[in-house]
């Protein structure tokens, strides 16, 4: 149903708590877009339900309007994403917004793509502007983004509530968008799940999960970071927080404890500093996220994809080139004094190890040594992921790639692949905000071009466009490769072999 009738065009749509009002953005039905915001798929998570599990949404009566976005997680801007995410207050902060090119159509049967932001899994937000579905929804595809809770609230150990309290968020909006994303246009049958860094990690754990594998039916993970916390480290973790804030760690004791004050415990407990954080942090990993639970997470996530868990599914993963070279960036100066044996050594790398892998990076050795380091902390973390992951997979449908399209921006991302450099051209969104910042101006609208068709490729065909992976030379799809590059890399990820 549209109402036309005045300066704002609504759209309505019914989900099984209620019907929605949403807005149209351009003409419906000539490549106009509506947008349903803010709907609850679970009751606010404050009070008795604050460490519980998600419990759905409460039925509404009359329309409800979805014009604005929902309330979120994140407070404040912590200051760790590249991404315009915004912080939304309130306490309703279990939602999804819903983008649409057909509302209310219930034959329609259009694929769906499902996106989990990222943010290390304590920050981030659902409603960035670059998360928009307009460009997928022009391609007839129906786009979901969900909030979860994120931090001590959403992973902390706690002695008696329920464990990976915000994997439990994403279970319920994926199933909210099985219960009702007919109503919005969409298939429930052809639902794809897509994240970037902790969001990539999140459709990671997701995919090796067997109480999820009925909600969705192909992946794509943009520079995928898995915490797989060990069930130790996570009650260690727990505990610390609980005695920075003075209480017993326990529902009741916690839920007396002000949110502000709880985030500031988290914060501490958490910090990797001093000299040897980069150390600390590629041997440590993400200390606060889903967690080895003996639940929903019996096992690591790759060893649940070696397992054959999610082998039916089609996926997608790769990574940026020069992920967390910014973490350097700004001490090139200072780091170009020191031997690079020395500077990767004191890293964790040694040896023969050391040689092989300077020998396999020679093009970032003539960056400089801060390149280097900065290449090396993405290879720990993300890119030798890339390869353990795809192997694990066996013969399941995989398709692996690198984001290669350097930032011109002037100062600490210049001529790097960073992190995050890839969402908006995934997004087809080069004329959003806070874009230039990132990846430098004049971005090119052709690979935008090519990444968002990849995209679109395999949530409508379940094939993105190039060669499956294999392991063997000419299976790594290149994106903004330097002129005169293969897109098809002859070499792929040989470089990190030495760290495999």
């Amino acid at each position: 149903m549209t109402d036309t009738t005045s300066a704002v065009r609504y759209a309505e749509a019914d989900t099984l708590t209620g019907r929605v009002r949403g807005s149209w953005r351009g003409e419906p039905g000539a490549g106009g877009s509506a947008a349903f915001l803010g709907i609850p798929f679970a009751k606010p998570p404050v009070g008795a339900l604050r460490f519980a599990a998600p419990v759905p949404a409460e039925p509404w009566e009359g329309v409800r309007d979805a014009l604005a976005f929902g309330a979120t997680a994140q407070r404040g801007d912590p200051g760790v994403t590249l991404i315009p995410e915004p912080s939304v207050p309130g306490e309703s902060t279990l939602n999804v917004n819903v983008f649409t090119p057909a509302p209310g159509a219930t034959d329609a049967a259009l694929p769906v793509l499902v996106w989990i932001h990222g943010g290390g899994y304590f920050a981030g937000s659902p409603a960035s502007p670059w998360y928009d579905g307009r460009s997928f929804n022009r391609d007839g595809v129906v786009t979901v983004t969900i909030s979860y809770r994120l931090g001590f609230d959403g992973f902390g150990w706690i002695e008696d509530a329920p464990s990976n309290r915000g994997v439990r968020d994403w279970l319920l909006a994926l199933q909210w968008v099985q219960d009702n994303i007919a109503n919005f246009g969409g298939d429930p049958s052809r639902v794809t799940i897509a994240g970037q860094s902790a969001g990539g990690g999140a459709v990671l754990t997701l995919l090796g999960m067997p109480a999820a594998q009925h909600l969705f039916h192909s992946v794509w993970a943009l520079s995928g970071a898995t915490a797989d916390v060990a069930t130790d480290r996570w009650e260690a973790i727990g505990r610390d927080v609980a005695a920075r804030v003075g209480v017993a760690s326990t529902r009741a004791a916690l839920s007396t404890v002000p949110e502000e004050r709880l985030i500031e415990a988290q914060k501490k407990a958490t910090s990797v500093a001093g000299p040897d954080a980069i150390t600390k942090l590629l041997d440590d990993g993400l200390l606060l996220g889903p967690s080895i639970d003996g639940d929903l997470l019996t096992r690591p996530t790759i060893a649940s994809l070696a397992a054959g868990v999610g082998a039916d599914k089609p996926l997608v993963l790769g990574a940026t080139d020069d992920e967390f070279s910014m973490v350097v960036a700004g001490r090139a100066k200072t780091l170009r004094w020191i031997p690079l044996g020395l500077l990767l050594g004191r890293s964790g790398l040694t040896g023969t190890q050391r040689k092989a892998y300077l020998a396999a990076n020679q093009d970032v050795v003539a960056r400089g040594h801060a390149a280097v380091l900065g290449r090396y902390i993405t290879d720990r973390m993300f890119r030798s992921a890339v390869v353990r992951t795809a192997r694990a997979r066996g013969a399941a449908p995989t398709w692996v790639y690198r984001y290669a399209f350097r930032s011109s921006r002037p100062g600490a991302v210049n001529g790097s692949a960073v992190h995050c450099i890839d969402v908006p051209f995934w997004f087809d969104c080069l004329d959003s905000v806070q874009i230039e910042p990132l990846t430098g101006p004049n971005p090119p609208q052709q690979l935008a071009d090519q990444t968002h068709a990849a995209a679109v490729g395999l949530i409508v065909d379940a094939d993105p466009g190039w060669p499956a992976w294999s392991g063997a030379p000419g299976t790594t799809r290149v994106f903004g490769a330097p002129a005169g590059s293969p897109d098809v890399d002859p070499h792929g990820y040989a470089a990190v072999a030495s760290l495999l």
